[in-house]
């Protein structure tokens, strides 16, 4: 393809596209640039494999730092496992992409978006959501599209649109809106506790940004002949379809009618039916029927048309009588359960939370600043973590069985959201120096275990003493559209996310909203639905909250008597290789002499904890003694440590020795220190001068009774 350059003045910043420079071979590749960052994205699409009944598509975002002028750590000295960071943008740019694609697209499609430069100003990731759109253009792939994505922020009274990392970092807003012709297509936002109103406004002023990038690839489109592809859908047998209508239908619609079943009775019931009345009544059908030779032909025709056919009739449920499978109006919530302390005593905090059939156990641990999290094998600002989510969903949750694997891309998604809710509500590192780490385990999942994971956390943290400055709940918010016709879903369950057109999560206090993740199946919604959606929640969050606060409604007091005891203290960043010593000597001396794990950083900050107060204090008095400075006229309470002939040598604090000359032990003319002090003598001396090199000349002379009495007192507490 010729080279093509286009740029698009946008909102005070521009985006630069440039197609046909670079990844020749792909199917299609665009370079998409704001400021020095500079994103490469490919589509690339190969023909089906056999037996494929799902559109395979493949998203990968890679970082290299290269882009920031970094050469990689580690023995290998290049990128491995990509970072956290890269796997949640992948998710990022899959989630708008996947619903613009036809259902019934079996060919194998891969994008990659590569940052190859990144400055500290533009984050490279809503640039690759949109890079992904004109990428999947130029490749002529079946799309619904064009799609773009924005970032909104919120510093002071004002939305920016594609904020830099200071103003995200400033504002109490980090939003990602992404869209097609047809609407909001995915939300994604971190908020410090807006109000619902302040959001649906910045999703809108998102959306309205978003047309406008839209309208850009269509005219890029039109400026290189390109029309969106968009086939006809393959064929269904209608007459397969029929039959299998005019056998399940009437028993389909009386189990999803019969609202008392739990979720493995009703997929028993429903596999029943598949089995009894249409696969069975088929196989007893002569070879030659056509109905017969059609369901050979294509084995999974029949568990498709069968899925089809449940989900239009579950719809029609909700749509024609506002009832749900389990007899919920649409705006109910699942009945709740919560307990905080279920693994106690060794564990610092535990809660259970339990919605419907969603059971999730998360706990909390508390840690020293060596436990934070480092981030220096990516790209972006961050360097630390103080709080950690993780989330880990087992097969057996779901009632099945398979190999376990180490956290894929949904247990890191699901973490991250759970993360972000709660950030906003913890307690500053001066308010409360701990690192924390939520673990959520999903025991069983029927819908929404990542909003169960922020029930959880909020729970577990309370119940470890992690002074959170409000309790923070969620819901997840479902959708059944049909042409006009709309029903939002509060508290969705599992077989209303399969069927139904929209997942749409949203977390917060009672103040307002911490955490968004809205996913479609659709191409868009209206801001009319989306606003409703969020205000639904609200009721829903609150009484779920109701429920947590009437199991604990504040964090405890004390902490787990297992817990780490934290002090801290601050010394001169000179004195840090004073406290670690040669070769880390002095510092493992302190550690094994009171047990305490020390950390100090390079701003001379140290952290000392042990699981016993007294044995944490008996280090922190060790450090601050030998990092203490001293000053002229300071009394103090000393050992003798050795004798020379012109005086004796006398250890003040630890690891500070000063001298007293002879002339300064006693009153009158002393002829030999022996007779005035031993080796191992405990006396009171006063520092006489500190000279340009540092040294301590000390004094037994002029000291007042009182001072005395106060030095003595002050090494008795030491």
């Amino acid at each position: 393809m010729q080279e093509f350059d286009k740029s698009i003045s946008f909102d005070g910043r521009d985006i630069r596209l440039k197609i046909g420079l670079l990844a020749p071979q792909a199917g299609g590749a665009v370079l998409i640039q704001s400021g020095e960052t500079i994103v490469l994205v490919t589509a690339t699409r190969t023909s089906g494999r056999e037996g494929v009944d799902f559109l395979p598509l493949t998203v990968d975002y890679e970082e290299r730092l290269y882009a920031a002028g970094r050469i990689p750590g580690g023995f290998l000295r290049r990128e491995g496992r990509p970072p956290e960071k890269a796997i949640l943008i992948s998710r990022l740019i899959d989630r708008p992409l996947r619903p613009l694609f036809p259902s019934w697209l079996r060919d194998d499609l891969q994008i990659i978006a590569t940052t190859l430069s990144m400055d500290e100003e533009v984050p490279p990731d809503v640039l690759a959501v949109t890079g992904a759109s004109v990428a999947t253009i130029l490749a002529k792939i079946p799309f619904y599209g064009p799609m773009a994505a924005v970032r909104v922020g919120l510093v002071g009274d004002d939305f920016i649109i594609n904020p830099t990392y200071k103003e995200i970092e400033v504002g109490d807003l980090d939003l990602v809106v992404a869209g097609s012709p047809d609407g909001v297509v995915m939300v994604e936002a971190g908020a410090n506790q807006l109000p619902e109103q302040d959001i649906i406004e910045a999703i809108d002023f998102g959306y309205e940004a978003v047309r406008d990038l839209i309208k850009a690839q269509q005219e890029l489109m039109q400026e290189l002949g390109i029309e969106l592809v968009t086939p006809e859908a393959p064929p269904v047998n209608e007459t397969l379809q029929t039959f299998i209508q005019e056998r399940a239908s009437d028993a389909i619609k009386k189990v999803l009618s019969q609202y008392d079943l739990d979720k493995k009775a009703r997929d028993e019931a429903l596999e029943e039916i598949e089995e009894m009345a249409v696969s069975n009544a088929i196989a007893q059908l002569p070879d030659d029927d056509p109905l017969k030779m059609a369901a050979t032909e294509d084995p999974k025709a029949i568990p498709n048309l069968f899925k089809d056919l449940t989900k239009k009739l579950m719809r029609a449920q909700i749509l024609e009588e506002g009832v749900r499978v389990d007899g919920r109006k649409l705006d109910e919530v699942r009945p709740i359960s919560c307990r905080v302390g279920v693994l106690a005593p060794r564990v610092h905090g535990s809660g259970l939370f339990q919605r419907g059939l969603t059971q999730v156990l998360s706990i909390a641990t508390l840690g020293t600043s060596g436990d934070a999290q480092d981030l220096a094998d990516d790209l972006h600002p961050e360097d630390q973590k103080r709080y950690l989510h993780h989330y880990n969903f087992p097969p057996y949750s779901v009632g099945e069985t398979r190999p376990l694997r180490s956290p894929g891309r949904r247990e890191i998604g699901h973490g991250a959201l759970a993360e972000r809710a709660m950030l906003p509500v913890l307690p500053s590192q001066e308010e409360f120096p701990y690192v924390v780490r939520v673990v959520s385990e999903v025991l069983s999942s029927n819908g929404s275990t990542s909003m169960g994971s922020v029930c959880g956390s909020t729970l577990a943290l309370m119940d470890a003493g992690v002074p959170i400055h409000k309790p923070v709940s969620g819901a997840a918010m479902g959708l059944i559209k049909e042409g006009d016709e709309v029903r939002i879903l509060t508290d969705i369950q599992g077989i209303e996310d399969f069927l139904g057109d929209m997942d749409f999560k949203v977390a917060g206090t009672d103040t307002g909203i911490t955490a968004l993740q809205m996913d479609m199946k659709i191409t868009g919604l209206t801001m009319d639905i989306v606003a409703k959606a969020i205000q639904q929640a609200k009721p829903a969050r609150l009484h779920i909250l109701e429920k947590m606060l009437a199991t604990i409604d504040r964090p405890r007091s004390e902490l787990s008597p297992y817990a780490p005891r934290l002090l801290t203290l601050k010394i001169d960043p000179d004195t840090i290789g004073l406290v670690i010593g040669p070769g880390g000597k002095t510092i493992k001396g302190i550690t094994e002499q009171t047990g305490a794990k020390i950390d100090i950083e390079d701003d001379g900050t140290v952290t000392i904890a042990a699981v016993e107060a007294e044995k944490a204090e008996k280090a922190r008095k060790l450090i601050y003694n030998m990092t203490r400075k001293l000053n002229e006229g300071e009394v103090y309470v000393g050992r003798v440590t050795r004798i020379i002939q012109i005086g004796a040598f006398v250890e003040v604090l630890p690891g500070k020795e000063g001298m007293i000359h002879i002339s300064q032990l006693a009153e009158g003319r002393v002829g030999r220190v022996e007779d005035e002090v031993a080796v191992g003598d405990e006396v009171v001396v006063k520092v006489r001068e500190i000279d340009s090199k540092g040294r301590l000349n000390l004094t037994r002379l002029g000291i007042h009774p009182d001072e005395a009495a106060a030095a003595r007192k002050a090494a008795a507490l030491m």
